[in-house]
């Protein structure tokens, strides 16, 4: 289960980045900083409640 947990959180994780890249390429750098802050927390935080 923590292995499909962590694979799922991987996933979104990678999605999310793609789309701040996306934001940053189209000259939108505050909102692609503010999703590269919620990636950092969609990968940090579950190591504080899953894990």
């Amino acid at each position: 289960m923590t292995l499909l947990i962590l694979i799922s959180l991987l996933a979104i994780a990678v999605y999310t980045s793609g789309f701040a890249v996306t934001l940053w390429k189209e000259k939108q750098k505050g909102g692609a900083l503010a999703v590269f802050f919620l990636v950092l927390s969609i990968v940090v935080l579950p190591f504080f409640t899953i894990f």
